[in-house]
This record gives C-alpha cells, sequence and structure tokens, in this order.
C-alpha cells in the first residue's frame, strides 16, 4: 500500500509540473510582439461600417487589438457606473456632448493630456478638462420641403416659433438629447428665459406630436404632414446615399438650410470618445482616439460616413460641401452638459412631450 501511495503521490507531482510548464510557456507566448497582448476595449453607441474598417486598420498599424461592445449609450455609461473598477473598458465612445459629460458627471472618465489630440482637435469640440474629445460633427439643421417652402422665407431658429409656421413644424420628442442640446445651446446664449420662450413657440407650432426618429421627421415633410423639420446633417446623408429607395427619395425631396447665419450661428454636436476613470490598458486607449482624430481616420469618417471632420486638415465630403459652408456656435460643446438638466426642465414646463 505503501509503494501505491508514493506511486500516486508521484505521479500528481509529475502532472503539476508539466502544468506549470505549459502555463509558463503559454504566458511567454503572449508577451511576445505575434501575441498580440495589447488590447483596448471600447464601449461604443456607434454600429458603422465606418468604424469597424477603422479599427481594423488601427490594429494593423499598431498592434494594438480593438475589443467591442456595443449599446445603447445610457446603457453603457450605467454599465461604466455599476462596474466601477472591475470594468474592463478602456475607451467610451458616444454620440452628443451631453452624453459625453453625464459620464464626466458621474466620474467616469479620465483626463487625458495629448499633444496630438490638443492639435487635432480645436479647443470648443473638447472637454474644458480634457476628458472627452470630439471625433465628428453634425449640424442641427432646417429641413424644409421644396415643393411648398421657399428657402428665402427661411431665417433662424426663433423664426420657427412665427406665426407663419404654425402647425407645419415637425421635431422629434424632448427625452431625445440632440433637442436637449440645442436648448442647452440656447441657455448658453440667450438665457434660461429665452430658451423657454422658444421652446413654448415650437410646441405652439408643432403639426403633431414628437414621434420617431430624425429620418422620421424628413419622411413627414414629404408625406405633408408638416412644412419643415429639424434634424441632424448626418441622417439627411445617410438618406441620401441610403439602399432603401424610398429613402433616397424623400432626402430628394427636401432642402437643407443652415439657420442663424447672420446671428449666432448653426447648432453642432459631435460624437466623441474619453478614457475611462478605470481603464486597465489607458495608453492604448489614448493612442485610438489619436488615431481616431488623425487626417486618415477623419477623411473616412468624412466620405463614408456624412460627418463633419473636426480635424481641421480635412475637408468635408462632396455632399457635405455642396450644402455649403456655414458659421457655428461660438460656444464650448461641455456648456450642453452643463445646462442639461435646466433643459429638461424647461421641455416639462412647456409641455413639449
Amino acid at each position: 500500500m505503501k509503494k501505491l501511495a508514493l506511486i500516486f503521490i508521484s505521479i500528481i507531482l509529475i502532472a503539476s509540473i508539466a502544468v506549470g510548464c505549459t502555463n509558463e510557456e503559454g504566458n511567454s507566448e503572449l508577451d511576445t510582439p505575434q501575441g498580440n497582448k495589447e488590447v483596448v476595449n471600447v464601449y461604443t453607441d456607434r454600429h458603422y461600417d465606418t468604424d469597424e474598417e477603422l479599427y481594423k486598420t488601427f490594429t494593423e498599424e499598431t498592434g494594438i487589438k480593438v475589443n467591442i461592445v456595443k449599446a445603447d449609450s445610457d446603457e453603457l455609461i450605467e454599465r461604466l457606473s455599476r462596474e466601477g473598477e472591475s470594468t474592463e473598458a478602456d475607451v467610451l465612445i458616444t454620440a452628443d456632448a451631453g452624453r459625453l459629460d453625464r459620464a464626466k458627471q458621474k466620474e467616469l472618465l479620465q483626463s487625458v493630456e495629448s499633444e496630438t489630440l490638443s492639435k487635432n482637435v480645436p479647443d470648443n469640440l473638447k472637454d474644458v478638462d480634457s476628458t472627452w474629445y470630439g471625433l465628428t460633427v453634425r449640424g442641427r439643421v432646417i429641413v424644409y420641403s421644396k415643393d411648398r417652402v421657399n428657402p428665402d422665407e427661411l431665417s433662424t431658429y426663433q423664426d420657427l416659433t412665427s406665426e407663419k409656421w404654425n402647425g407645419k413644424v415637425l421635431v422629434r420628442s424632448s427625452s431625445n438629447i440632440y433637442n436637449q442640446s440645442l436648448l442647452s445651446s440656447f441657455i448658453e446664449l440667450y438665457g434660461e428665459e429665452e430658451a423657454e420662450k422658444w421652446a413654448k413657440g415650437i410646441v405652439n407650432n408643432m403639426a403633431r406630436n414628437p414621434q420617431g426618429n430624425d429620418r422620421d421627421q424628413a419622411k413627414a415633410v414629404v408625406a405633408g404632414e408638416g412644412d419643415l423639420a429639424i434634424m441632424n446633417t448626418y441622417y439627411m446623408g445617410k438618406m441620401l446615399n441610403s439602399s432603401d429607395p424610398q429613402e433616397v427619395e424623400v432626402a430628394n425631396e427636401v432642402g437643407v438650410f443652415f439657420p442663424n447665419q447672420n446671428t449666432d450661428g448653426t447648432h453642432i454636436n459631435v460624437s466623441g470618445a474619453g478614457v475611462t476613470k478605470n481603464a486597465k490598458n489607458p495608453e492604448q486607449g489614448i493612442k485610438l482616439i489619436e488615431f481616431l482624430s488623425s487626417e486618415k481616420a477623419q477623411e473616412q469618417f468624412a466620405e463614408a460616413n456624412y460627418e463633419y471632420p473636426v480635424n481641421d486638415n480635412v475637408n468635408p465630403s462632396e455632399l457635405l460641401q455642396s450644402w455649403g459652408d456655414f458659421n457655428t456656435q461660438d460656444i464650448n460643446l461641455s456648456t450642453l452638459g452643463e445646462h442639461n438638466t435646466d433643459a429638461v426642465k424647461i421641455f416639462d414646463r412647456v409641455g413639449w412631450k
């Protein structure tokens, strides 16, 4: 029995040593460049082929593998908050400065100082504390029926509250972050009283109760439910180049107008990115954001996704250029998040559903 016990123990010891050697070899293999040990984990609400191609290019150029988790913006922010220090996310990418500021206020992002990002991203398109940087720009414009509206009649966001547009304005709900940020920009520029006056005027002139997304507003214009709508330029670009013939037809029947060109400029917003507070791979995260702000990546955003580049060295796509140059609001987009709560309260007071 003693001899059997000694044999059994010897077998266990030999097996343990063998397993240990295998693990060491495996780990040493991961430490080599071929093992592609470097990774960056991204939480994003963007769902575009352009982004996937850019991640592939980034990996090819740097050897850093990009792992993606996609979900709704608010879901991602809530997940980051819930995961805390245990999160695997290194970078958060989402649309709208209001959402990015929401992540900042929840202390989910860290400040990043980068000469490359400082050069590539204008000051007004990044957080004042450098917790997030804009990557693409969209303008929030007036889209109108070419058959029923003379563009010479259009001028400002404020003019949409005048009597001539009664029952003719289409816009999505107040729960939409794009509308919240638009109103936040008015709070920053004109104060809460004027912002509330504008919101009430729009409610009085609505063609119907708010419903649907930005594309649905354009479709409603063409269907004759209203004569004009408030929507983002990005959606117009996607519709004009859609695989759906109906969307293309709708987009061709409406015009794009940039309001407030002789006053305070058209409202713009961004899709942007920040390194998470508890990132395990912060250096790789910074490298990814720097790459996405580069001329090479910005050209792809502009050409394939119909978004305006943040990098001043890159021109918009031919389609966007065909709409002409336009003046933008002279505010730092960080203020959109700062005024978000007040904007929501105003919407509630005026009955913007």
